[in-house]
């Protein structure tokens, strides 16, 4: 730092001021000591800076099943936000999610020394463990959470409903549903919003069949749907059962969308090249990083926890998997 300060021709109290991001250093002086920090490729020992603010600026992710495309995504979303904001991310991975699991999660972070820790629970199980979380660590949930915490989720409900009007909104009225697991938060509004769209619309919903979120699963419901051929639509509740679907009904010799329409969910980057290219809705999950790192800066610079929500709706796009019901003679 001092090195810095000579080349930069300020003092080592400017030098600490430009890394603390102090608005009492003039942009003139801020550039003229970052430019001297990239000449001599000085690195701040995040290790003092601790000893010395008593702040590490570390914030702990507890996630689970980061394998599936949106609990991976949101990770990513939210590591790269709290990277924005300044902040390192030690990441702790759940084994089941449960209390136990939940538990030991918290604590790993803790022994880190994190300044807050943000919850992604997409299962009713780890949501309910929330509840049991330490209330001195500043917390946040994202997509579940129970009891007085901020939580920020996509409105799965909302997405649903829109699929199902665009649906009905083409003339089709038998539409079937392939739901996610019973215990994820996701599947439980996606099927809801399903429910009630067609309830609304005077239709009976029909036909539930669940999978697991898998290509697989979609393939084996694709394959009970081309048996029954009843029904001339079908909302998937992801992308990744609708690639199933779609291989499913190619191999039964049925038309998408000629034959019936589908639907998905969350529009992974492949979705655009399935064939024919997927309807369905797109999550910001740049939006809940940057929610939910919000809400958890806020907290650790001394703000109380709140019970506040945040909803963010998702966008429905519009591609060739979907047409007009066709009324066969």
């Amino acid at each position: 730092m001092a090195d810095v300060a000579r080349l930069a021709g300020v003092s080592h109290m400017t030098v600490s001021r430009v890394l603390n991001d102090s608005t009492a250093v003039s942009p003139t002086t801020r550039a003229r000591v970052r430019a001297a920090m990239t000449t001599l490729g000085y690195r701040p020992n995040t290790a003092a800076r601790a000893l010395a603010t008593g702040r590490t600026r570390q914030l702990g992710v507890v996630s689970v099943n980061t394998t599936l495309f949106g609990p991976a995504s949101m990770l990513v979303a939210i590591e790269r936000a709290a990277r924005d904001a300044g902040y390192a991310v030690s990441i702790a991975g759940m084994r089941e999610p449960d209390r136990r699991s939940l538990s030991e999660a918290f604590e790993h972070l803790t022994a880190q020394s994190v300044e807050g820790i943000v919850a992604i629970t997409p299962r009713a199980a780890t949501a309910a463990a929330l509840r049991d979380a330490p209330g001195g660590v500043p917390l946040v949930a994202v997509e579940g959470g129970e009891g007085p915490m901020p939580t920020v989720a996509v409105d799965q409900y909302l997405g649903a409903v829109r699929a199902t009007r665009h649906l009905l909104s083409l003339g089709h009225r038998r539409i079937a549903h392939i739901a996610g697991p019973d215990d994820w938060h996701e599947a439980n509004e996606r099927e809801r919003g399903w429910r009630d769209a067609l309830t609304e619309a005077g239709e009976s919903p029909t036909l539930v069949i669940n999978g697991d979120w898998s290509p697989r699963a979609g393939y084996e419901a694709g394959l009970a749907l081309a048996t029954r051929r009843d029904h001339t639509a079908v909302f998937v509740a992801n992308d990744q059962m609708a690639i199933g679907v779609l291989r499913a009904f190619a191999e039964a010799g049925i038309d998408v969308p000629g034959d019936i329409s589908v639907v998905g969910f969350d529009d992974i980057p492949e979705a655009a090249y399935f064939a024919p290219p997927l309807t369905t809705l797109r999550q910001d999950f740049g939006e809940v990083g940057r929610r939910s790192l919000a809400l958890l800066v806020a907290q650790v610079e001394g703000a109380p926890r709140s019970d506040e929500r945040v909803v963010i709706p998702p966008d429905l796009v519009l591609r060739d998997s979907t047409g007009p019901v066709q009324h066969k003679n």
